[in-house]
């Protein structure tokens, strides 16, 4: 039976293709040490497109990244939103299914519980045919995915991705990726594709860019060098500080990598030298939002200045900085304090508007802050943040949080008072034995408050 999909009921004067237009027999994807062609992910998309439930939109919880693809596709092929909380944790889920009455959630695993109007994958066949398809273009105006903020600094917020939107910004990362790597590449990810980072990296870079993905989300250094042995030359890793840490502290070997590519986290230029000496290869940092997609890269062992992508402005305003680029409708404005260079096409980083404290007269950012306690000798992870209560004089107090097995809470203050000015050791300092780090290494402002709060019980 001829199946209309609901994509075909936009009006819309311009359509942009749901696939690279390669040829057919590319590889897409790495599963299971086996390719997978263009063509052969398409036919698996038709098939799941065919069964998914009438509705708007869909919560894609898909854990492995090519049943991701493949449902993120589906999804978007019936003219329905993909949407992303920030994470899978079952509140997150409930509070964007709330705002979305009527949608589903999809999955390739059975889960217990499960969300209501979970609805299971259905794996596609293995022998679907994928020979002699018409490659889908989708409105450029189509909303194919709301992206939702990790929730770092308050509360987590939604953002729309229109077809058009993403094809812009993955122009972007593909141009850099080429000019870094100098060919095509096979992308390795620890990231979730749930992330608007993961999103960018590992799902539009395979789906618009011609590249291919692995598969998988390895997590422990023996699970991200089986996955890279699992696939062709040249590769490039797609990661965060806290994984390329644990990579560089664990002493394993890692097949040879083009490129690694980090974000969600600020990287310490000593980590990332350490990183390039420890496995050969450039580590570029990309810088970017959920509001914006990716806009700028640099290589931190060798620039301090982000370098804009093609076609992106920023125009820095009293309270943050206003961003146009490519992908965006209409500017954005970014919390984010920046310097322009004497030609605009590079910034450099001066903090966050919400991250910059003043006390007694004196100014410092929380980065700043958090950068000095990490350089700590023994300190393997740490976090400074503010408090919501007030002192007795209206200043807003500053805790830390540190992972630091054979140190103790005064020689951590006594280092630090060296390296700041007094006025902002944070009070309380803590010692704990990991931060609440969620899927990407972020650390959402409610569960460090959290975390701090059982310490002090």
């Amino acid at each position: 039976m001829a199946i209309v999909y609901d994509t075909y009921r936009h009006e819309a004067s311009e359509r942009l293709p749901l696939l690279h237009a390669g040829a057919p027999g590319r590889v897409l994807a790495w599963r299971d040490g086996q390719p997978v062609s263009a063509a052969q992910f398409l036919a698996h998309v038709r098939q799941v497109a065919a069964g998914l439930p009438a509705a708007s939109a869909a919560v894609n919880l898909c854990e492995d990244r090519y049943a991701f693809l493949v449902a993120f596709c589906a999804i978007v092929l019936r003219g329905q939103v993909n949407l992303l909380p920030s994470s899978r944790a079952p509140q997150a889920v409930d509070e964007v299914m709330a705002a979305h009455p009527g949608c589903y959630a999809l999955g390739e695993q059975a889960l217990d519980p499960a969300p209501a109007g979970y609805h299971r994958l259905p794996w596609p066949s293995a022998t679907a045919a994928g020979d002699g398809i018409a490659w889908p273009e989708i409105p450029a105006d189509q909303v194919v995915a709301i992206g939702y903020t990790s929730g770092s600094t308050g509360m987590p917020s939604a953002n729309p991705k229109t077809w058009r939107s993403f094809h812009a910004s993955n122009a972007g990362n593909l141009a850099m990726l080429r000019a870094a790597v100098g060919q095509d590449f096979t992308v390795i990810a620890t990231v979730p594709p749930q992330h608007m980072y993961g999103m960018e990296m590992s799902v539009l870079l395979p789906l618009l860019g011609g590249i291919s993905v692995h598969a998988g989300r390895p997590f422990f250094p023996a699970d991200v060098a089986a996955a890279l042995a699992e696939v062709p030359a040249p590769r490039v890793l797609v990661s965060t500080p806290v994984h390329l840490r644990a990579l560089v502290e664990s002493g394993i070997a890692l097949p040879p990598l083009a490129a690694m590519v980090s974000a969600t986290a600020p990287m310490p230029p000593e980590l990332a030298q350490a990183a390039e000496e420890r496995f050969g290869a450039p580590l570029l940092e990309v810088f970017g939002s959920t509001e914006t997609c990716v806009f700028a890269s640099r290589r931190t062992t060798r620039e301090e200045d982000w370098t804009l992508y093609a076609d992106v402005h920023l125009h820095p305003q009293p309270d943050g900085t206003q961003v146009s680029a490519p992908q965006l409708d209409a500017p954005r404005l970014l919390a984010d304090i920046v310097s322009l260079s004497s030609d605009g096409r590079a910034f450099r980083l001066r903090g966050r508007q919400a991250d910059m404290l003043e006390i007694a007269g004196k100014r410092a950012s929380l980065g700043d802050l958090t950068r000095r306690l990490l350089a700590i000798p023994g300190v393997q992870d740490g976090v400074v943040f503010q408090l919501e209560d007030e002192d007795t004089l209206g200043v807003h107090r500053v805790a830390a949080l540190a992972v630091a097995p054979g140190l103790d809470e005064h020689a951590i203050l006594d280092t630090l008072r060296r390296a700041i000015d007094p006025v902002f050791l944070p009070r309380p300092l803590l010692k704990v034995g990991a931060l609440p780090r969620n899927e990407t290494g972020k650390l959402p402002r409610a569960a460090l408050l959290e975390l701090l709060a059982r310490h002090h019980a």
